[in-house]
């Protein structure tokens, strides 16, 4: 993730597993869009508890996403 200097232990902390560069195509699609959010509301929410547990709510609905997306038949190329 970008533009993390200066934020809380803990969101820097959580903030790593959205990575999705190491992802197989399929995969990192749908990570991808999850990572964007993630982006997105470190950028404009400030370090508390309720970011934190946000985060970690969409980490675990991330894992949901991309586990679904290995149950979905891979298109050509994937």
């Amino acid at each position: 993730m970008e533009r993390l200097e200066g934020r809380h232990a803990a969101v820097v902390d959580i903030a790593r597993y959205f990575e999705y560069e190491h992802l197989p195509n399929r995969l990192r699609a749908v990570s991808k869009a999850v990572h964007d959010l993630a982006q997105d509301m470190i950028d404009h929410l400030p370090d508390c508890p309720m970011l934190t547990r946000g985060l970690g709510s969409l980490l675990s609905a991330k894992d949901s996403f991309v586990r679904a997306a290995l149950d979905a038949p891979a298109a050509d190329g994937d």
